[in-house]
């Protein structure tokens, strides 16, 4: 049973396509300032906009994860969540964006360790050449 709206389709237009999607997406999140969501639903209902954008836009692949992802249905439903219960949903969202940050900034962190060490041996490369 496979059911998918009007994004993944959009997203198959080259060049333009999942743009268009993030901009229907965006209304979403003008709904969510204008009902009143908190900052961290605010948050993720970006952050999904933003990777169903930038993940849908890797030809193939973002078409796959187009299908699979369904932003806008997620999105729909932590702004209903977050109208439901507000302050479950707040310290939820809350959480979230906090598991969120660590994993970016462990994720930084290791990539800049990766960086300091290729660039240790290209120079070592270099001076013994």
């Amino acid at each position: 049973n496979l059911r998918f709206g009007l994004d993944p389709l959009i997203g198959l237009i080259p060049g333009g396509g999942d743009a268009v999607g993030a901009v229907l997406g965006g209304w979403i999140v003008v709904d969510a300032i204008r009902l009143g969501a908190s900052r961290a639903t605010l948050l993720r209902i970006v952050g999904n906009v933003a990777l169903d954008a930038g993940l849908g836009a890797v030809p193939l692949i973002g078409d796959i994860f187009d299908f699979a992802w369904k932003a806008n249905l997620r999105n729909v439903a932590l702004l209903e969540r977050h109208l439901a219960a507000p302050d479950r949903a707040q310290r939820a969202d809350r959480s979230f964006n906090a598991l969120v940050l660590c994993g970016i900034s462990v994720m930084v962190l290791g990539l800049l360790a990766l960086g300091i060490l290729l660039t240790r041996w290209v120079f070592r490369a270099l001076a013994g050449a």
